[in-house]
């Protein structure tokens, strides 16, 4: 019988559906209470999306709709397993995980960021990862501190 005449996928077919595992960083995985909940919702809505996906009748295409959610699951469960909740920075005296922190650039710029774990970290949204280079530089130094990262200098203006 003709492979057009069943349900059953080629192998071609099938390793398609079969995703690479998302890359884990070989960081240790601190977090933020924040963080934490945002891996944990994530936990929930893959496994959500795999669900959904389980519903379909064929089999081909249940089997690509189920390929991300799969891989997004694998990848949150592990990082909720790993994290390390990191209570937020009781001294605002230096940069530490948790901290937000005002510096002002060269060019005269002027930034702020909170140092938060790598999958909660959204340089858009005001925050940046604890092992990004700024972030790295920053950690350990105080207001009025200067520091020089690449061929620019940055001035701590806050830390809160």
């Amino acid at each position: 019988m003709a492979v057009a005449f069943t349900k059953e996928e080629s192998a071609e077919t099938a390793a398609e559906t079969l995703l690479p595992d998302r890359a884990i960083s070989p960081h240790p995985n601190l977090v933020t209470e924040a963080g934490l909940k945002a891996l944990q919702l994530q936990v929930q809505e893959a496994r959500q999306a795999y669900e959904a996906a389980s519903a379909i009748e064929d089999v081909n295409e249940r089997r690509r709709q189920q390929a991300s959610p799969l891989r997004d699951l694998r990848y949150f469960v592990e990082r909720v397993r790993t994290a390390q909740v990191v209570p937020d920075a009781v001294s605002k005296d230096t940069v530490a995980f948790g901290s937000t922190v005002t510096f002002s650039r060269d060019d005269g710029r002027v930034q702020t960021y909170r140092i938060v774990g790598e999958d909660e970290a959204d340089p858009k949204a005001g925050s940046i990862s604890y092992v990004a280079p700024v972030a790295r530089i920053l950690m350990g130094k105080a207001a009025g501190d200067v520091v020089t990262i690449g061929d620019q200098e940055l001035e701590i203006i806050e830390i809160s």
